[in-house]
């Protein structure tokens, strides 16, 4: 559950919505994109880092500490698959998850730590998918 408090009658807004089948979300997601000229994409995938970080990031590959996530396949629990897929990738619209996890092979997660492509691979191989490490 998130930690994220909301006024009350955006609470309301949320609990209406979490009443809503996945098809039904899914046109809500739609009308929402159309209506206000936006898209459930993340608009960034990559996380922003300092001079220094970018430094140590590069010291870190070289000694195999991040890792890219890769989805090699969705198996026969594609919806599974694409709830795993939410909860690696939260920002990303049920749409499309959907077409990520069709895509397969494609990649989740880019230079990730060890401990958070250990955590996306569990979830996704325990919803019945296939993960590579890179």
């Amino acid at each position: 559950m998130s930690d994220i408090k909301l006024n009350e009658k955006l609470q309301k807004i949320a609990i209406e919505i979490e009443k809503l089948t996945v098809v039904e979300m899914a046109d809500l997601a739609k009308y929402l994109e159309d209506k206000f000229g936006v898209s459930a994409m993340p608009v960034a995938a990559m996380p922003a880092t300092s001079a220094s970080e970018a430094e140590t990031t590069s010291a870190d590959k070289e000694e195999k500490s991040t890792f890219t996530v890769v989805l090699s396949t969705s198996g026969n629990n594609k919806l599974g698959i694409i709830k795993a897929v939410r909860e690696i990738l939260p920002n990303l619209g049920l749409m499309d998850a959907k077409k990520l996890v069709e895509s397969a092979p494609k990649d989740l997660l880019t230079d990730v730590k060890k401990e958070v492509a250990e955590e996306a691979k569990k979830k996704i191989e325990n919803a019945g998918g296939k993960i590579e490490l890179k």
